[in-house]
């Protein structure tokens, strides 16, 4: 028997409380049976973070009514959400994960290699001095000291992380730092005048969201925002490309390329920001002041007074890993995830969370504060943005301790699929049933997901 942490009828209440801003909440229904096979609340986490993106809305919605909607979430669905979302009909989606991804023992314990990316991979390969074929990387990490590898791949330009137990990861500086954090942090960075009527059928109909994010937690934010009625512009640079992932996420966007490194690009930026209500990027601290393009922040304010930003790192806004490069799989081995899954689950490997939760979760909380930060827009003229962390999220989880395994899920059957066929750029699709419903609101998407680059740079 696994040990028992926090009592799970208490956990999504509790993780809804950490996740709102405000004490005010709609009448909140969860329905569903069973959870995902996990050591820790991953269910839970799932099913909270949509609960307070619904909340959100509910709130939203009150300014036009004058009442909250009551909001509803299905832990089945929340969960299925979590993995995927598209049932392709006669196709399938690319594989998620480069050939070399994944876990591998070093001299003195394990580490993960993130080569998804082709800067990523080459940095790993150059670091290890080997070609790209898996045998001859695993031979190559076994003769490294698993702390000096990462940092040789970090200092390539590269994406690894060592497994560490929770201990080891909450004794650090990173995350002691990380501790500190509030889940959501706010700032207000002006006032701005009303700008729309939100409309109680299709709350963001009419707000323009630009979205700068990839993998995973952004697009699954701006996503929700579109199902949401928001006309989401998402701007990829020329030679980016997610095969795996942009089915499932592009649903509902319209999606242009910039390269960003361009000096005639920076017009064509602000032109987009001075029409824009959020911006919803994944840039690490200074990246985007880096570009030498005058797209700071100061730049974007003065440009565009009332914009609301919401904004991702992997490891927190604070400490020495500020400004590392990250993704869900590396934070889980980085923060005690992938050890507390092997050591409690009897496993001789990293076993990770069996959902990227960091990512989706965190992507639901994006939502949630964009959708806050235009309700408060909307009431008082105030303009805020939030930040948000993976690291952040895996604190809020494993704060709540390991977890019984639960009752599993009745597999997913015809009825928990929606009945309308999207057409895709890479074939007919369908979706699963929306996990959230709130009374009186259409969530659905009007454009269907296409490939990157689709669309011109425009409103």
């Amino acid at each position: 028997m696994m040990p028992s942490g926090a009592d799970p009828a208490a956990v999504i209440p509790s993780m809804v409380d950490q996740m709102r801003r405000t004490d005010s909440s709609p009448h909140l229904s969860i329905i569903g049976e069973g959870s995902l096979p996990s050591v820790f609340a991953v269910t839970e986490l799932a099913t909270a973070s949509i609960a307070a993106a619904g909340a959100a809305v509910s709130s939203l919605v009150s300014l036009t009514t004058g009442s909250r909607p009551a909001v509803t979430v299905d832990r089945r669905l929340a969960s299925a959400w979590f993995s995927s979302s598209l049932r392709p009909v006669g196709w399938s989606v690319p594989p998620s994960w480069d050939p070399l991804a994944g876990d591998y023992q070093a001299a003195d314990g394990w580490i993960r290699l993130h080569t998804n990316a082709p800067e990523h991979k080459r940095a790993a390969l150059a670091a290890l001095g080997v070609v790209p074929e898996r045998e001859r990387v695993a031979q190559a990490v076994a003769r490294w000291q698993a702390a000096e590898l990462e940092q040789a791949v970090i200092d390539a330009g590269g994406c690894a992380a060592t497994m560490q137990t929770a201990q080891e990861w909450g004794s650090s500086e990173q995350g002691r730092a990380v501790a500190q954090e509030l889940l959501i942090a706010w700032q207000e960075t002006g006032r701005a005048a009303r700008s729309w009527q939100p409309d109680a059928t299709r709350p963001l109909q009419g707000v323009r969201v630009l979205d700068m994010t990839r993998v995973l937690a952004g697009p699954v934010a701006t996503r929700l925002l579109a199902m949401l009625g928001a006309n989401v512009l998402r701007i990829d640079p020329p030679w980016w490309d997610e095969p795996g992932l942009v089915p499932e996420v592009l649903w509902g966007k319209h999606t242009a390329r910039l390269d960003l490194r361009e000096p005639h690009t920076r017009q064509k930026v602000l032109e987009l920001l001075t029409s824009a209500d959020v911006l919803v990027h994944g840039y690490r601290p200074g990246a985007l002041d880096g570009l030498g393009l005058g797209l700071g922040a100061e730049a974007r304010r003065d440009a565009a007074p009332g914009l609301i930003e919401v904004s991702l790192d992997a490891y927190g806004w604070s400490g020495p890993w500020a400004g590392r490069r990250g993704f869900d799989s590396l934070v889980q081995m980085s923060t005690g995830i992938a050890d507390a899954g092997m050591r409690l689950g009897d496993a001789d490997r990293p076993t990770p969370l069996p959902v990227q939760a960091l990512d989706h979760a965190t992507g639901y909380l994006m939502a949630a504060a964009a959708i806050e930060a235009l309700t408060e827009r909307q009431r008082s003229g105030r303009v805020h943005s939030a930040q948000l962390s993976l690291a952040r999220t895996a604190h809020l989880l494993t704060s709540i301790g390991p977890q019984p395994f639960g009752e599993p899920m009745r597999d997913l059957g015809k009825q928990d699929i929606a009945a309308e066929v999207e057409r895709t750029s890479w074939g007919p699709a369908r979706r699963l049933r929306s996990p959230l419903t709130i009374d009186g609101v259409d969530i659905h998407a009007d454009v269907p997901a296409r490939a990157l680059g689709s669309d011109p740079a425009s409103w």
